[in-house]
């Protein structure tokens, strides 16, 4: 919803601040994406740990503008390919999965079982969102929107982690990615009824 909106209309921030690190020198997007997951990793990481919640809070929203950087950079210096796009996709994967895997152990160490069950929950939502959208590309239905997308997950949970409200957002993703799912279902379905009496027309 929030990338819909803004779409690539914060590339020129971004790349300003991409120049300030790096001046002319062009990094590969690849490698961008890399680094992003590996601030995720670490936010992940010291979340299991039982580290200062801040601490990981602050990765992950380092991870997030590695995530907006890759596409800025991309996009600027024309380096958009296929595979890069690929490789954004596959590593935002794994990096949702272990960043709620941590949280489900972080209530674990809380000893608050509920907690780690509903975490698990919300990654069942979290992992079958782009999963509906891409076989929903692979039909050639168009199947994007959606209450949560990854931009308000993230949002959500560097807030979560930022401010040690970890257990009002995990409640508000095992409710509302499942209901970004069902609202993916429909759309899809609606469009491939359009499709259907289009071509039977």
């Amino acid at each position: 919803m929030i990338g819909k909106r803004i779409g690539h209309s914060l590339d020129p921030v971004v790349v300003r601040i991409y120049h300030l690190f790096f001046g002319k020198r062009v990094v590969s997007p690849n490698v961008l994406t890399l680094f992003g997951l590996f601030f995720s990793l670490l936010a992940a990481a010291l979340i299991a740990l039982g580290a200062p919640l801040l601490a990981a809070g602050v990765m992950l929203f380092l991870s997030g503008f590695c995530d907006m950087l890759d596409g800025a950079v991309a996009r600027h210096a024309n380096m958009v390919t296929p595979f890069g796009g690929f490789l954004d996709s596959v590593l935002d994967r794994y990096s949702d999965l272990f960043l709620m895997l941590a949280i489900s152990i972080h209530f674990l160490r809380l000893g608050d079982r509920p907690f780690s069950m509903i975490s698990f929950f919300a990654a069942i939502g979290v992992a079958v969102i782009p999963y509906a959208r891409a076989r929903a590309a692979v039909a050639s239905l168009d199947c994007q929107s959606g209450l949560l997308e990854r931009p308000e997950r993230m949002i959500l949970l560097i807030g979560g982690l930022c401010f040690s409200i970890l257990r009002p957002v995990v409640l508000i993703l095992a409710v509302f990615t499942h209901v970004t799912v069902l609202h993916r279902v429909l759309l899809t379905k609606k469009a491939a009824d359009a499709g259907t009496q289009t071509h039977e027309g």
